[in-house]
C-alpha cells in the first residue's frame, strides 16, 4: 500500500499524552469505540469528526471481521455490513490516513483480530497503520504469549499494542499481561461479549483495584458501559472509560446524534 508519511501524533506518545491530560484535569479518559465502514464507509470520517466534537480522548476503530468472537450483537451487525460494503484492513487504512489528512488528531487505535493482520503480514500491517496515523492496536483474541512477532514490530514502529484482562484472569496473569500490555490495560468488565443489554458485572471495583496493583500503565475498564450514568460511578475507579455498542447504536443515527451522545458521556467524566 501506498501511504504517505506526514506528522501526525506520535503513536505510543499520544496515548501516553491522552491519558496525562485526562490525569491532569483529574477524570477518566474517555475512549469510544466504532466500527470502520458501518452504516457505510461514506460516513465514517464525519462519524469520527462527531466523536472528536463530543470529547472522545481515544477512539477505537473496529476493522471488521467475519468472525468477532469477542463482539456483541451490534458490533457484529455493524462489522457484516461494513465487510459487504467492501472494508478490507487496507481500506480501514486509507481511511484512517484520510482521517488524518482532514485533521482528526485524537489518537486512534485500531481493533481487530489477528487472522486478517497474519494474513495481511505483521510487518508490513505495522509500517502501514504507522504511516496511516494509527496510534496502537488492540488485538482481543491474541494472547501475550503469542504477540512476540507483532509486539516487536510495534515498538519499531512506535505503536502501542494493548492487551485484555478478563474478571477470571488470576493473579499471576494478570501480572504478566499487565508488564506486557502498553498504552494502557483494558479491563474486561464482565464474562461474555461487548454489548449495552448488561451492566458491567459485580465485583468491578475489587477487579479494577487488583488489576491497578499490577498496572504500570493507565487502566480502562469496558464491555457493557452505555449510559453516563455507568461511566460516572465508574470514573474514580479507573483511568479510562471504554464505551463500544452504544456509541456504535448512535452512529447508526447519524453525526449529530453521536456528539450529543458522546457529549453527555464526557460532562459526566468533567469535574465539578
Amino acid at each position: 500500500m501506498n501511504m504517505i508519511d506526514e506528522a501526525q501524533p506520535a503513536g505510543a506518545h499520544a496515548i501516553r499524552d491522552a491519558f496525562a491530560a485526562t490525569a491532569a484535569q483529574r477524570r477518566a479518559a474517555l475512549i469510544t469505540y466504532l466500527t470502520i465502514g458501518y452504516p457505510a464507509p461514506a460516513d465514517t470520517p464525519a462519524l469520527v469528526a462527531a466523536l472528536q466534537a463530543g470529547g472522545a480522548d481515544i477512539v477505537e476503530l473496529g476493522v471488521p471481521f467475519s468472525d468477532p468472537v469477542a463482539d456483541g450483537p451490534t458490533i457484529e451487525r455493524a462489522s457484516q455490513v461494513a465487510l459487504q460494503a467492501g472494508m478490507t484492513p487496507a481500506a480501514c487504512l486509507r481511511l484512517v490516513q484520510g482521517l488524518r489528512r482532514d485533521g482528526i488528531g485524537v489518537p486512534l487505535v485500531l481493533m481487530g483480530y489477528y487472522n486478517p493482520i497474519f494474513s495481511y503480514g505483521l510487518e508490513h500491517y505495522v509500517e502501514d497503520c504507522a504511516r496511516a496515523g494509527v496510534d496502537g492496536l488492540i488485538v482481543p483474541d491474541l494472547p501475550p504469549e503469542e504477540a512476540g512477532e507483532l509486539g516487536a514490530a510495534c515498538r519499531r514502529c512506535g505503536l502501542t499494542l494493548v492487551f485484555l484482562v478478563a474478571p477470571t484472569t488470576d493473579e499471576a496473569r494478570l501480572a504478566k499481561i499487565a508488564a506486557a500490555t502498553e498504552g494502557f490495560l483494558y479491563v474486561v468488565s464482565r464474562l461474555g461479549t461487548t454489548g449495552v443489554d448488561h451492566d458491567p458485572g459485580q465485583g468491578l471495583a475489587a477487579q479494577l483495584a487488583r488489576a491497578r496493583r499490577h498496572a504500570h500503565t493507565p487502566v480502562a475498564v469496558g464491555f457493557g458501559i452505555s449510559t453516563p450514568a455507568q461511566a460516572r460511578s465508574l470514573a474514580p475507579l479507573a483511568d479510562g472509560i471504554i464505551v463500544g455498542s452504544a456509541v456504535v447504536e448512535h452512529a447508526a443515527r447519524g453525526p449529530e446524534a453521536l456528539r450529543e451522545y458522546v457529549a453527555s458521556l464526557r460532562e459526566r467524566l468533567t469535574p465539578g
